[in-house]
């Protein structure tokens, strides 16, 4: 399965608090080894924030649960997503059988 994660960095109390937390989530990213369970298609950051977006396909998503848990400096979304041709495809076959129902 395909998942957007999105993230945010969490609101600090005063600069120094943020300056800390952006030095701290570079310190385990860089010694952050991503699960080999996790493909990323897209990994991009927002221009101007410390927040982003990430593509990750995946059939563990306990492994994402484990990233989320990781990065706890951030807020994190995660939807699951398709294929604009698979979502197509599927809408059609169930628009098909709905208009197949009688009454």
């Amino acid at each position: 399965m395909k998942y957007m994660l999105t993230w945010w960095e969490r609101p600090t109390g005063s600069y120094f608090d943020y300056e800390g937390a952006q030095q701290r989530v570079l310190g385990v990213f860089h010694k952050w080894e991503m699960p080999a369970s996790l493909q990323i298609h897209q990994f991009l950051v927002r221009v101007g924030e410390l927040g982003g977006y990430a593509v990750i396909e995946t059939d563990q998503p306990a492994d994402i649960h484990r990233l989320s848990t990781v990065f706890a400096v951030f807020r994190f979304r995660l939807e699951p997503v398709l294929e604009v041709g698979e979502a197509v495809a599927t809408e059609a076959a169930a628009i098909a059988w709905r208009a197949g129902l009688s009454g």
